[in-house]
């Protein structure tokens, strides 16, 4: 496997699913002036340097194409036709290259002024999902024929940006959390209506990952078992499967126990231990969110041996 290309699938995957997922979750989560709220301004920051992030690890990942369609030796001995060939000749290098456009446009979203945020927020959402979509086209949805292809590819679409929803939901969760004492008041009743009221649209996401994972595997594997050892795509796979349900175990926990537990604690006016147990699961599932998208990586680089 090469670790390069798994790592820079990776960092992409990271980086691309919070830009998308955090000025969407500014979009539909905040209200009026919480729009211009610190969470606000660190939201189109963070988006900011993804987009910039985004073009490095971009120019990386044609870099590393290039290396293995050509077979140089070293990125050195890579030719300019070669990256011409890829751009225009594949449909990876389409997918390249609207994932660059979409990628410079972020840059004048996240700069334009403090004038109405929601356009800001829809502008930069939609920008970064065009990018995060793009990545389908370095998968396996990208090597089907006819209207199987198309099928897969959406399926492939829709799982993205339904992770990219949901990891910039954690990131926000997780930035309240941590929220200095000057704004603690603040972020903590905010992070208590946003998670209370997160209900209704992670069940949506649930559901559009859990329908379209099952596409995804029908295509790749079919109805035969893949083979499960550790570093075979059944046994990443059935790894990644374990901490999706780990996953929706904290989220139940946050939804059901922990956000309700502090919205009673603040209304009694002592949310410590409440802030400190939502923070603690928050981070757990961010870390299961991140081991995930590793997964994700390293599988879209694997063929499945079906036994």
């Amino acid at each position: 496997m090469d670790w390069v290309a798994v790592g820079l699938r990776f960092a992409l995957y990271v980086d691309l699913a919070l830009l998308f997922g955090l000025p969407l979750f500014c979009l539909y989560a905040l209200h009026g002036h919480e729009r211009a709220s610190w969470l606000a301004a660190r939201c189109r920051v963070m988006a900011l340097a993804g987009a910039i992030a985004g073009i490095v690890l971009s120019l990386g990942s044609i870099a590393v194409m290039a290396k293995a369609m050509t077979g140089a030796a070293g990125y050195s001995a890579l030719q300019s036709h070669a990256f011409g060939m890829i751009v225009t000749g594949t449909d990876f290098g389409v997918a390249w290259s609207v994932r660059m456009v979409a990628l410079l446009l972020c840059l004048p979203a996240a700069l334009s002024g403090r004038a109405r945020p929601g356009t800001r927020f829809a502008a930069l959402a939609a920008c970064a999902g065009i990018a995060l979509a793009t990545l389908a086209w370095g998968g396996h949805g990208a090597m089907h024929d006819g209207a199987g292809r198309y099928l897969h590819l959406g399926a492939d679409v829709a799982h993205l940006l339904a992770a990219g929803a949901w990891a910039g939901a954690l990131a926000a969760f997780v930035l309240l959390s941590l929220a200095k004492p000057a704004s603690g008041a603040q972020a903590m009743a905010l992070l208590s209506r946003t998670s209370n009221g997160f209900a209704r649209i992670g069940s949506a996401i649930v559901a559009t990952l859990v329908l379209t994972g099952a596409v995804n595997y029908w295509y790749i594997v079919g109805p035969a078992l893949p083979a499960l050892a550790p570093l075979s795509y059944g046994g990443l796979l059935a790894a990644k499967l374990a901490l999706f349900v780990a996953m929706l175990g904290l989220a139940a926990a946050n939804r059901y126990r922990l956000s309700p537990r502090l919205e009673q604690a603040l209304q009694a006016g002592n949310h410590g231990v409440a802030i400190r147990a939502l923070r603690r699961s928050l981070m757990l599932e961010s870390g299961a969110a991140t081991l995930v998208l590793a997964l994700v990586a390293a599988l879209g680089m694997l063929s499945p041996a079906p036994v």
